[in-house]
């Protein structure tokens, strides 16, 4: 099922259907402002698993979560410094996505992820319209693995077809590039991949920030 976000007749509706299909544990793709994601339950091993699936991944490389309120970052996570949560301040909504040590009473399966949580706050308003219908979604680019991100619907669907329930046309997205990941479970962050915002960026807020090698 494919809606037209661009209609406003059937927006509502079409964001109503898409989160009840993430209720009942199907998958969704959705308009992000990188690319396109395909996102699931995250509190649902089974959505999760489709997902993953869907992709062709497997449990080593787990989906990370996107949410729709800066808030909800604290129910997720622990052990979030000053630091950070400056930068998220001044970059959430937006392409950064952090990873952190996850909340240890979460009953949730993501894939292997050592007890941690990859979580962003995309600035896209259609996104986050779904996110605080559904709460927090395991949301992964939409493409299979090893292929291109989408940045149309049309491109998720040829990629991803009747794996997905619910594709929300948002039109194409304003960029291919994704979002900056930067790991701050450990004593020094570092910046796992290279994305939408620079290290130099990140640097306004912790110049100790280091490039993973390959990033």
């Amino acid at each position: 099922m494919k809606f037209d976000l661009a209609d406003e007749t059937v927006h509502e509706r079409a964001l109503d259907v898409a989160a009840q299909a993430v209720r009942d544990g199907e998958l969704v793709v959705l308009p992000t402002d990188t690319v396109y994601g395909v996102g699931a339950d995250a509190f649902s091993p089974a959505a999760v698993q489709r997902l993953l699936d869907a992709k062709g991944r497997t449990r080593q490389m787990p989906p990370p979560v996107l949410i729709g309120a800066v808030g909800t970052l604290d129910a997720l996570a622990i052990e979030v410094p000053g630091w950070l949560r400056s930068m998220i301040g001044e970059l959430w909504p937006g392409p950064l996505t952090v990873v952190l040590r996850q909340q240890p009473s979460l009953t949730w399966d993501l894939g292997e992820t050592r007890q941690t949580v990859a979580v962003r706050m995309p600035a896209d308003e259609r996104a986050l319209d779904l996110l605080r219908r559904t709460g927090p979604m395991a949301v992964s680019s939409a493409n299979r693995t090893g292929m291109e991100a989408a940045t149309t619907a049309d491109a998720a669907r040829d990629m991803l077809g009747d794996s997905v329930a619910v594709y929300l046309d948002g039109g194409p997205t304003g960029d291919s590039v994704p979002s900056t990941i930067l790991d701050a479970t450990g004593a020094t962050a570092r910046v796992l991949r290279q994305g939408a915002l620079p290290l130099e960026r990140l640097h306004v807020f912790n110049n100790t920030i280091e490039a993973a090698p390959d990033a």
